[in-house]
């Protein structure tokens, strides 16, 4: 999902106010930005398609532990 920069807090607000769990949430704030479409074509420029798919595994990876970290403990 596509975020224009800023606006990630008030979705997530309204998410959160809506019954969303933190972890989620984190997850979400964490992989946003990273994964967008923009960004991963860029990447893809620069980097070749093999070292963007790691990127992109690691991002969700680490986005997923953290929130679910997060969850879990707070």
């Amino acid at each position: 999902m596509y975020f224009a920069t800023l606006t990630e807090v008030p979705i997530l607000q309204g998410l959160l106010g809506s019954g969303m769990g933190g972890g989620p949430a984190l997850a979400l704030l964490l992989a946003g930005p990273a994964l967008s479409l923009p960004n991963m074509l860029v990447i893809n420029t620069i980097l070749g398609p093999k070292k963007t798919g790691t990127y992109v595994l690691l991002v969700v990876l680490f986005a997923t532990l953290s929130g679910w970290l997060y969850g879990m403990f707070f």
